[in-house]
């Protein structure tokens, strides 16, 4: 540590500096069930009943997009090849989730197919692991209903051809590890409204929470994990609200560019239509100069008219008769 002072104090003003995750309790959430130990307590909270299930039967399946913008979910894991569980955990209410969902199982069953190299165009029936759904809830709600369903939310309660159903879960005043998740979202929910998106909102959330023997194993082994999860020089939301910023000035700055040709555009019309309505009205006064001087040499009404390739009438009114 001390080869390097400069190191240790840009990494001080780094984590002076540094923003809290505005999706710090999702990633903590990710983060939490990637282990084993706290995976099965995740199972178990689901099934109470099945006490004959160990860390080794579970495997993670969670879709993970590192390098592109496809989907991902939060937490999926298969018992064996009996269930898959997907686990999705979300502070604000949006039944898009039930959409979501629906890639989600697509693209899951995709990769257990594929993997089984199972053949779906023989004529022999494939295996199907039983899907379970689940969402966890932390936000602030009157209603809270036990399951959400896509036909009831996106089809008015219509049969159709697909459907999803969704339990919904807000934790309660138990110790399992559901219960826990949502309790600490809660404290991070409230040290935020104190410090803001700040590291200090971060420490006072782990300290909080280990005193409450909320994920209180899980923060103190991994408590710098944690801390760098939570954290982000460069946040994702950041970024974007930046670049959104940056293109709608871009945005902005071409739209009044338009505009200033568009008043240039109308600016000229504006002046050519007054030009030629000069140029017409000195002709036609240089015709009536000339109407005039051909009327006092005697020249007919009509002849004059012929001249000037006008009507007859016109003429009258330029000599006033």
């Amino acid at each position: 540590m001390g080869d390097n002072p400069q190191k240790e104090t840009n990494t001080a003003v780094d984590e002076q500096d540094a923003i809290a995750r505005r999706t710090a309790k999702d990633s903590v959430f990710c983060g939490l069930f990637r282990d084993k130990k706290y995976l099965l307590q995740l199972y178990q909270a689901l099934h109470p009943e099945d006490i004959e299930t160990t860390e080794e039967d579970l495997t993670d399946i969670t879709i993970r997009n590192v390098l592109t913008d496809g989907i991902y979910n939060d937490v999926g894991f298969r018992n064996k090849d009996k269930v898959i569980l997907l686990t999705e955990a979300q502070s604000t209410w949006s039944m898009n989730i039930l959409i979501r969902m629906l890639l989600y199982l697509a693209e899951t069953y995709h990769g257990y197919f594929r993997r089984e190299a199972a053949d779906l165009y023989s004529s022999t029936k494939v295996s199907l692991p039983k899907a379970e759904l689940y969402v966890i809830f932390t936000g602030k709600r009157v209603e809270r209903p036990e399951y959400i369903t896509l036909s009831e939310e996106f089809f008015h309660g219509k049969e159709c051809s697909i459907e999803i159903k969704a339990k919904m879960l807000y934790g309660g005043k138990g110790k399992d590890i559901i219960s826990q998740y949502v309790e600490f979202s809660k404290v991070y929910t409230e040290q935020v409204k104190k410090y803001g998106y700040t590291r200090e909102a971060v420490l006072e959330t782990i300290r909080i929470c280990k005193d409450k023997d909320v994920l209180a194993e899980y923060l103190r082994s991994k408590e710098s994990e944690a801390i760098s999860i939570m954290m982000a020089l460069f946040d994702e939301e950041y970024i974007q609200m930046a670049y959104h910023k940056r293109l709608r000035r871009e945005v902005e700055a071409a739209v009044k560019e338009e505009v200033k040709a568009e008043v240039k555009e109308e600016v000229k019309a504006e002046v050519k239509e007054e030009v030629k309505a000069e140029v017409k009205e000195e002709v036609t006064e240089k015709e009536k100069r000339s109407a005039k001087k051909l009327y006092q040499k005697g020249f007919p009404i009509e002849e004059i008219a012929d001249i000037s390739e006008v009507s007859v009438e016109t003429v009258k009114q330029w000599l006033e008769l």
